[in-house]
């Protein structure tokens, strides 16, 4: 078992990270989701916008941990749509989907794009005793608003407009981990995701990190970046900003970071590790054309 950058990678990971894949569509970036957004009105854009005005003044702070998604709340992030426009500055050719665009059957019809942008919020739920009774094949997002399931796969995931809706049954603003891997991310370069505790799971041995991680990967994306805590949207913009632009100048996936996390650190206010080594990097460490 080798050790990589941010989690341990088995000895069939690394085989497919050998394969040559190309990617088959253009760079997708997802960004600030509705999160109470209803599918039934998803077409009434300029109620889209009050609704954004309104979620800004009321928004309370996010709870992306607990028991249950019962007691799990995602807070606007409205500084992520500011993060999208600026890496469509960079990759013109990106695809955008912001507020109740950004909802999970778009993520689901990805079909291998260059490299996949994810801003939003992360969540993982605590093992419950007895949970390992739950028969992870048959558990759904809804399934876990009273009780985690044993699976980890099941306990962490993404929120995508809708989310807070699961408590009203809905399930469709969720996409857990386990349907994360089933992904068609063959040829995607590099995966982002720029949310709080995107890199956290749980710990298997000989298996590393199961979650979001191992789910990325189990997908087939060559490269994850990912957070370990939460940081305002405003510096993972200023963060995910430089790190695009120095993929765009062409610098490896791995050096790009390193390099932004440097130049973060001699700011005056983000000395601190909380700014600058919030976010880490896995896999292929080339850039984005394979160059190392």
């Amino acid at each position: 078992m080798t050790t990589n950058v941010g989690y341990l990678t088995t000895g069939r990971d690394l085989l497919r990270m050998q394969v040559t894949r190309n990617s088959k569509s253009a760079p997708l970036v997802l960004a600030n989701p509705l999160f109470d957004s209803s599918p039934a009105i998803r077409a009434a854009r300029p109620v889209y916008a009050s609704v954004r005005q309104s979620a800004a003044k009321t928004a309370r702070r996010s709870v992306t941990g607990g028991e249950n998604l019962a007691s799990v709340y995602f807070a606007t992030l409205a500084g992520t749509a500011q993060e999208a426009r600026a890496i469509q500055g960079l990759f013109p050719d990106s695809r955008v989907l912001t507020g109740a665009a950004a909802n999970k059957r778009a993520l689901q019809k990805a079909d291998a794009p260059l490299f996949l942008h994810i801003a939003t919020h992360g969540f993982f739920l605590n093992d419950l005793p007895g949970s390992a009774s739950r028969d992870p094949s048959t558990a759904t997002a809804a399934a876990l608003q009273n009780g985690a399931a044993a699976n980890p796969l099941l306990r962490s995931g993404l929120a995508l407009s809708g989310a807070n809706l699961i408590k009203k049954g809905e399930e469709e603003g969720i996409l857990t981990a386990l349907e994360a891997s089933n992904l068609n991310l063959w040829g995607t370069k590099l995966v982002t995701l720029s949310a709080c505790d995107t890199g956290i799971g749980e710990i298997k041995n000989g298996e590393g990190v199961y979650g979001l991680r191992r789910a990325f990967v189990e997908s087939g994306a060559e490269t994850l970046v990912m957070s370990l805590w939460p940081v305002s949207d405003y510096v993972t913009r200023e963060m995910m900003t430089s790190y695009y632009a120095g993929l765009k100048n062409g610098l490896g996936r791995g050096e790009t970071l390193r390099q932004g996390e440097l130049a973060m650190m001699k700011r005056k206010g983000r000395e601190h590790p909380f700014y600058w080594a919030s976010f880490i990097q896995s896999g292929e460490w080339a850039s984005l054309n394979g160059q190392r």
